[in-house]
């Protein structure tokens, strides 16, 4: 049973080797406040002084003492953090404090850090301790303000786990209720089972008074029992009083006094030992299973730590060429399956991958191109001067097709912007999800990651050209082309010009199609009449017309005119106009402009030659019409028609009249009733092809994104990657491994080693049968 305690250290040495603690190993704890006499406990068990000693709080980091009984008579220690062997215990202890200091600071402070020591001798037991700073209430000198708490949560650290024995040492001297070890013992075991008790300072108690009570459990019960000890004074300290001499001391103490008298044989503190020794060994078979387990599962945890980390034996030719292969082939199919919505690793609190991709072309493509406004930067003064730009000298019978192209195709060009936006935001999201392809074993060899991220990030770049080209020039085909026989264009824009016409009618009632319609028929009218005019010049004799019409021709052509023929004449032109007039009234076909405007079939039948003007240009009254005309169109008055015309008009002086470029005021000029109704119409034509340009480009564009950036990339994404990478000559350099993530391997490595051995070291324990020893509690005084 010594060996499984040897067993223990070993496997505590090997997990203080590797800077680990992850198996609670059954263990000692001396918990007592400062000057309760714990330290020269500890002396007296080993036999030997070797702790510092002095005023105040000395012990301030752990001591993990380790006694390992031998045979041999040479006593010596050795220590953790230096590779000597000490056969002076004066050594050890000057050792001890410098160490304490080199660590601890000299104010007095307190480290967690432990200070392992083994003391190899043939006067002590196998056993593990662990001396703990001393408790204290109030700071005392340069002690930090806190220094109660602090020794308190360092002594908590310990004692809590529950293969920890804890040590309570108390002064008998000092009422037991008033003990901080017992109080803070029972916070973390609170029945008592693994909690030995110490009285010290036997000898020191009032005349007349003992701590049987206490020593026999009616005081305090605790599983384990309480065990008295007698130390040595500070005088003896002080005169180097041998240690041997001491503890004989102690034993005549025991056995003479007349009241310990009959439990002599369980106090002292070589029952202490043997019993400390005793309660350990059970302490550890006990634990021993559940160390096993511990440690299967440890290994098997950092086993799969260590395979995050890969294997250091890839550095042989054949290796590296696999495990490059191995790389690429698994980057690129993170890449495709983060696309395609198949990773394993499926974030549930942003969108990312193809869900994004698709969020860009929905919400984002679609919101931004239904925000577009048709009829963007195009006010009514650029409709109005389209259409009449391209009507050319010519008036219009219709609205011009020339005027709608030339302005729905600057709009169609607003299509763009957005459509190339969405190009860069898939092309971003695309590099977003290279730099999220990151496996453990990829971030091993980060010069090898950043090679892949640069010949996809190089992929992604070479297709963003095409690809914003190829939307550019779905643009460019809408525009190349106005199809205006498209059936979704004309019968709804004719019905949603209809009804904006009426509400507009409703806004503006002082519009009525008769009164336009009667301008126009105005201006059919003077046609007709000039046609008439010209007729009678030549026409044959024997037809029958008005004799009166004819003899004021007659005098019109032969130049004798008088004002008598003149106002006749004038006097038949408004006759014929009132009589065409009412006969204009009669048709039926023609009761709203908007079956003239579209073309219906009264009105293709009887279109006049030109309406436009007349609706344009006020209407010369026909009694100046009738002058002008006798006046300069007659060839036959005497003189030639260039002279007549350069009587009647003045060249030169007509210029003063026009300008250099017309212009067209927004708001200064009246705005004919035609005019309002063409440009109410373009804009409805120009809605209405737009929409059904915006639906083309909202399918269109995704579509082109999809097959020639991102279906392209993840399709060559592979065959890329080994064609630029695949090279013997930069394994490597492609290979290299950051130095952290070396010493972190390095590290697990150690551990796994730790873990191997030390299982190897509790599978060659034998399991003995439980020891049939007495707790002292159950004898009596």
């Amino acid at each position: 049973m010594d060996d499984i305690i040897s067993i223990v250290n070993r496997l505590q040495d090997t997990f203080n080797t590797i800077g680990g603690n992850a198996i609670d190993l059954p263990q000692i704890a001396v918990v007592g406040s400062q000057s309760s006499g714990k330290s020269s406990v500890l002396e007296t068990i080993v036999g030997r002084d070797f702790l510092p000693r002095g005023s105040g709080i000395v012990t301030r980091r752990p001591l993990v003492l380790q006694l390992i009984h031998t045979t041999k008579q040479e006593e010596y220690g050795e220590f953790l953090h230096i590779d000597k062997r000490y056969t002076s215990f004066e050594e050890i202890r000057n050792e001890i404090q410098s160490e304490t200091f080199r660590v601890a600071g000299q104010n007095k402070g307190i480290s967690k850090l432990p200070i392992n020591l083994k003391i190899y001798s043939h006067n002590v037991v196998n056993l593990t301790l662990v001396d703990l700073p001393g408790l204290t209430k109030i700071p005392v000198g340069d002690q930090p303000s806190d220094i109660e708490k602090q020794i308190r949560q360092l002594v908590l650290d310990y004692i809590q786990k529950p293969n920890c024995v804890v040590l309570a040492v108390s002064p008998a001297n000092v009422d037991l209720a008033n003990s901080d070890s017992l109080k803070l013992a029972r916070s973390v075991d609170p029945q008592g089972r693994r909690t030995i008790g110490v009285l010290t300072k036997l000898d020191l108690m009032d005349a007349g008074t003992h701590a049987l009570d206490v020593l026999n459990g009616r005081v305090y019960p605790l599983k384990l029992g309480f065990i008295g000890v007698v130390n040595r004074s500070q005088q003896d300290i002080n005169s180097n009083l041998d240690i041997n001499e001491a503890r004989r001391r102690e034993d005549e103490f025991f056995q003479e006094s007349p009241s310990y008298r009959n439990i002599a044989h369980r106090c002292g503190t070589k029952y202490l030992a043997k019993t400390l020794n005793n309660v350990l060994m059970n302490h550890i078979r006990e634990k021993l299973p559940d160390m096993k387990a511990k440690l299967n599962t440890l290994m098997g945890q950092t086993q799969q730590e260590l395979n995050s980390f890969g294997d250091a034996t890839f550095f042989g030719k054949p290796h590296r060429a696999s495990l490059i292969l191995k790389l690429m082939t698994q980057f690129g199919r993170d890449f495709v399956s983060s696309i395609d919505g198949t990773s394993s690793e499926i974030s549930t609190k942003e969108l990312g991958g193809g869900a994004r991709v698709y969020y860009i072309f929905n919400d984002v493509f679609g919101r931004a191109l239904e925000s577009i406004n048709p009829n963007q930067n195009l006010s009514n003064h650029d409709i109005r001067t389209a259409i009449r730009n391209s009507t050319g000298p010519r008036p219009s019978l219709f609205v011009p097709e020339v005027a709608f192209e030339l302005l729905v195709k600057p709009q169609i060009k607003l299509l763009e912007p957005p459509s190339l936006r969405c190009v860069e935001l898939v092309y971003e999201e695309l590099m977003k999800i290279c730099h999220n392809c990151t496996s453990p074993e990829l971030s091993r060899f980060p010069r090898l990651h950043a090679q892949l991220i640069e010949v996809v990030s190089d992929l992604l770049r070479e297709r963003l050209g095409p690809t914003s080209e190829y939307v550019q020039s779905l643009i460019a085909i809408q525009s190349a082309y106005i199809n205006t026989n498209h059936p979704s264009f004309a019968p709804g824009t004719a019905a949603y010009a209809a009804e904006a016409q009426k509400e507009k009618q409703k806004q503006t009632p002082s519009l009525r199609f008769k009164d336009v319609q009667n301008v126009i028929e105005d201006g059919e009218e003077k046609d007709n009449e000039l046609a008439i005019e010209h007729r009678s010049i030549s026409q044959p004799s024997g037809t029958q017309e008005d004799p009166r019409r004819h003899s004021i021709t007659n005098q019109l052509l032969n130049g004798t005119s008088t004002p008598e023929s003149d106002s006749a004449l004038m006097n038949h032109h408004r006759n014929r106009r009132g009589h065409q007039a009412q006969q204009s009234q009669s048709q039926t076909a023609r009761d709203t402009f908007l079956n003239y405007f579209f073309g219906g079939a009264d009105a293709a039948s009887s279109a006049p030659a030109n309406t436009s003007n007349s609706t344009r240009t006020p209407v010369r009254d026909v009694d100046e019409e009738a002058r002008h005309y006798a006046s300069t169109a007659n060839p036959l008055n005497g003189r030639s028609g260039l002279e007549g015309s350069a009587a009647a008009y003045d060249m030169k002086s007509l210029g003063k009249h026009l300008e250099p470029v017309p212009m067209i005021d927004e708001g200064g000029s009246a705005v004919s009733e035609r005019e309002d109704m063409e440009t109410t119409l373009i804009r409805s034509l120009i809605a209405s092809y737009f929409s059904i340009v915006r639906q083309t480009i909202e399918d269109l564009v995704p579509k082109a994104i999809m097959h020639l950036l991102v279906n392209f990339s993840r399709e060559v994404i592979q065959d890329k990657l080994v064609a630029s990478l695949y090279n013997p000559d930069m394994f490597d350099e492609l290979l290299y491994e950051d130095e952290n993530i070396v010493n972190e391997r390095t590290r697990v490595k150690n551990l796994m080693d730790a873990y191997k051995q030390a299982f190897q070291v509790l599978a060659e324990v034998n399991m003995p049968k439980q020891s049939n020893m007495v707790p002292p509690t159950q004898s009596t005084a």
